[in-house]
C-alpha cells in the first residue's frame, strides 16, 4: 500500500515548505506529475496561495467547494499538481498557474480568466497508431492524437482547455525561449542559443551562457512569452 505521508525533511526541494514545523507532509496520489515535480491540491491551497490555513480547511473547500485543475473538478484533497497546472476557485473569480521560481522550487503565479482557458504541455513520448496517426505522451500525463507527425519530443504545445485543441507549437530550436525546469539553473528564464544532439545552449541575461539537457528545458514562447504568467516570472529573475 503506498504511503500517505511523507517527512517533511525527505519532501521533494520543490516544495516551498518549512521543513521542522511537523513530522510529517500529505504525499500526493499518484497522477499525471511524477513527485519530484508535483505536490498535494491541498497542500498548494496553503502553503503556495494561501485560500486556507490548514489542511482540514483545505479538505473543506475541496469537497464542499468548486474547485477545478485544468477545467476539471477535483475532490481529491491529495491530488497531484505541478508545472503549467492552472488551478481555479471559481466562487473567488481566481485562477493560479504552477511555475517554479529562480530557486527551483513550485510557486503559484496569479493568473486571469484567459490565460487560465490555455496550457503549456511538453511532449514526452511519441508512438505510432493505427491509421497512420501519433498519439503524443505529454508531461502532464495527458495523450493527444495528432494526423500528421510534425512534431518532435522536448517540443512544448499550447492547448486550449479542457477540449486539448492545439492553439500552437513551439519547437525546441535557435530564438525559442525556454524555462529550465531542473538543475542548478531551475527557474532561469533563456534564450535557446543552439541545439545539439543531447544538449540546448542558453543565453540568459547580458552575458551569461550556460548548457543543459534538453529534457530540463521547457518552451514558453518564441521571442516573447506565450502566456502572461512567464512575464511575471521573468520580472522576478
Amino acid at each position: 500500500m503506498p504511503k500517505s505521508h511523507l517527512k517533511r525533511m525527505a519532501a521533494p526541494k520543490s516544495w516551498p515548505i518549512p521543513r521542522k514545523e511537523t513530522k510529517y507532509v500529505m504525499r500526493p496520489t499518484s497522477g499525471p506529475h511524477k513527485l519530484r515535480n508535483a505536490m498535494p491540491l491541498s497542500l498548494a491551497m496553503r502553503e503556495l496561495i494561501k485560500v486556507a490555513k490548514t489542511s482540514k480547511e483545505a479538505k473543506h473547500i475541496i469537497k464542499t467547494k468548486d474547485v477545478f485543475v485544468d477545467k476539471r473538478k477535483r475532490t481529491d484533497e491529495k491530488y497531484p499538481v505541478g508545472l503549467m497546472d492552472i488551478i481555479e476557485f471559481p466562487q473567488l473569480e481566481q485562477q493560479y498557474r504552477m511555475l517554479i521560481d529562480k530557486k527551483g522550487r513550485l510557486k503559484a503565479v496569479k493568473a486571469d480568466a484567459k490565460e487560465a482557458a490555455t496550457k503549456l504541455s511538453r511532449i514526452e513520448s511519441k508512438t505510432k497508431i493505427k491509421g497512420g496517426k501519433t498519439q503524443l505522451g505529454m508531461s502532464d500525463g495527458r495523450s493527444i492524437i495528432v494526423d500528421k507527425d510534425t512534431y518532435a519530443i522536448e517540443d512544448v504545445l499550447q492547448l486550449a482547455l479542457p477540449e486539448q485543441k492545439i492553439l500552437s507549437h513551439m519547437k525546441l530550436e535557435k530564438g525559442t525561449l525556454v524555462l529550465m525546469t531542473e538543475g542548478k539553473h531551475a527557474g532561469m528564464i533563456g534564450t535557446v542559443e543552439e541545439v545539439g544532439k543531447d544538449k540546448v545552449t542558453i543565453k540568459a541575461g547580458k552575458n551569461q551562457n550556460f548548457e543543459v539537457m534538453k529534457a530540463q528545458t521547457f518552451a514558453v514562447g518564441k521571442e516573447k512569452p506565450a502566456i502572461d504568467s512567464i512575464k511575471q516570472l521573468m520580472a522576478e529573475n
